[in-house]
């Protein structure tokens, strides 16, 4: 392949770092929400977006675009969700073929009971570590990576993200 432009050696363990710090700080949050609360790391993110969201419910091609998962893990994690008691479907008013996932008391409960331990580690393991400069330098870089992901995200000429639903309220 011509043209590539293979990383160097500081590209290279700058990447892997990152790699390694999201993989074990990803599987430590997860082992302490499931000790604590019963709840995977997906659970959460699912539960903090509808927790946040206006009367406690979003529409599913509004959550999927929030946590960016393809629609048939959405659809999965939901029914998992739902048969355990976190989540519901309720049916939306104005769009017959459409619904809303709503938090459920239990979800509720849940979240409640999970967050204090999860701030915690996300204090312990990644917060605590940091000075408010690499903080704020983070935070920047961060920022200046997620916008060049939105850029290449939806080409204009698209119209829409492949993975948008077309009724997205357009």
């Amino acid at each position: 392949m011509t043209g590539t432009r293979w990383l160097d050696a500081d590209e290279q363990r700058a990447w892997r770092a990152y790699l390694q710090m999201q993989a074990r700080l990803t599987a430590r949050l997860g082992r302490q929400l499931q000790a604590d609360a019963g709840l995977s790391l997906a659970d959460y993110h699912v539960l903090v977006q509808l927790t946040e969201a206006p009367d406690g419910r979003l529409r599913p091609y509004e959550l999927q675009r929030s946590l960016e998962w393809e629609q048939s893990r959405l659809s999965h994690h939901l029914a998992r969700m739902q048969r355990r008691g976190l989540v519901g479907r309720e049916e939306c008013p104005s769009d017959a073929r459409g619904a809303f996932v709503v938090i459920t008391d239990a979800g509720r409960r849940a979240i409640e009971t999970a967050a204090p331990g999860h701030v915690d580690a996300v204090r312990r393991y990644f917060l605590d570590g940091l000075d408010r400069g690499q903080l704020a330098e983070l935070e920047r870089l961060a920022t200046q990576v997620i916008e060049r992901l939105g850029q290449d995200a939806c080409p204009a000429e698209a119209g829409r993200c492949p993975d948008e639903p077309a009724d997205a309220g357009r």
